[in-house]
């Protein structure tokens, strides 16, 4: 029986996992009207809701505090403001319950919660606010072969929803925008090899954006929107099929809270059935942050007795993926 508590950004979020069955995922997330994530606020949204969205999770759970074997916490990769208040919750009750803490990467756990679809052996797809990487396990790691040379693709949809005044997170928004765009506007396309950049197509289509608030233009916002997906989309599902061709690989997986977009999911779907190859996706629950992955992968590592006393961890707020030792499978 362990609980899993994810908080390396927006979202606080707590969750119960016995022999790899998920018996709760409770969260509660920061948001804006306007602008973006500020660090420090939403570590205060964390600090003021923690206590509630614990003893929430046990309730759904149908669990006692006793019960606990172990807490996994997110530690790794994250906003530091957000990861140090999640610490401090994850601390506070090992002393309480008197329990171990299992330090969880978090981009390490999108990737694990994907065994529940039934993939084997994928290239995984990692697409969520501030990261955006292809990744295959061999010899003991999470290797990169592919990822973003400046921002994450939920950071640039996040961007560009804020430059058009629809706040935060603009992900989702940009999707509803976009189902309403009819025509295909240019924009640029930079792909090298496996690695994607996504500046200069943002820098492009707020140009674009202002051109259309001076009404000389022959598109709309939901047009933009709608290119912007099919550009930013288009670059990753290139990226991953040539990971995949590269390695030889018959799955992609997706994961990261902007896999929850369903176009995404489709052009990855029509991609895979060109290539033979077959196509995974988790809920849209286990897609953006939660702490039922956190929980799971906890549950893995304790498994293989991967778990410290609290005052041996730490945060680490730039670990990467292909940093973590996967001695766990």
């Amino acid at each position: 029986m362990i609980i899993g508590i994810e908080t390396t950004a927006h979202t606080f979020g707590v969750a119960v996992v016995d022999h790899g069955k998920i018996l709760c995922n409770v969260r509660d997330s920061y948001t804006t009207e306007k602008g973006g994530i500020i660090p420090m606020d939403a570590a205060k949204h964390h600090r003021n809701v923690s206590e509630t969205i614990f003893k929430k999770a046990l309730e759904e759970a149908k669990i006692a505090e006793k019960e606990i074997k172990a807490i996994a916490i997110s530690n790794a990769p994250g906003l530091a403001p957000c990861l140090s208040e999640g610490m401090k919750f994850a601390k506070k009750k090992a002393a309480e319950l008197g329990l171990l803490l299992i330090p969880v990467n978090h981009c390490a756990a999108h990737l694990e919660i994907g065994r529940i679809t039934g993939s084997k052996d994928p290239v995984l797809l990692y697409a969520s606010g501030a990261n955006t990487q292809i990744i295959a396990y061999a010899d003991g790691k999470y290797r990169v072969f592919g990822e973003t040379l400046d921002i994450g693709i939920g950071n640039f949809l996040d961007n560009f929803a804020r430059y058009l005044g629809l706040g935060f997170p603009g992900g989702p928004k940009i999707m509803e925008l976009g189902s309403k765009g009819k025509k295909f506007v240019e924009l640029p396309y930079t792909i090298k090899g496996m690695d994607v950049a996504f500046s200069g197509l943002l820098t492009n289509v707020k140009q674009k954006y202002d051109a259309l608030q001076k009404k000389s233009v022959d598109y709309t916002k939901e047009d933009l929107a709608y290119s912007v997906q099919e550009t930013a989309f288009a670059l990753l599902v290139e990226a991953s099929e040539r990971a995949m061709a590269h390695i030889g690989k018959k799955e992609l997986l997706l994961g990261g809270g902007v896999g929850c977009n369903t176009r995404l999911q489709e052009m990855c779907k029509k991609m895979c059935e060109a290539r033979g190859a077959a196509f995974f996706a988790p809920g849209n629950s286990l897609l953006i942050d939660n702490g039922a992955m956190i929980a799971y992968l906890g549950e893995i590592m304790f498994n293989h007795k991967i778990f410290f006393p609290a005052d041996e961890v730490d945060i680490n707020p730039r670990e990467r993926t292909d940093d973590v030792q996967v001695t766990w499978r």
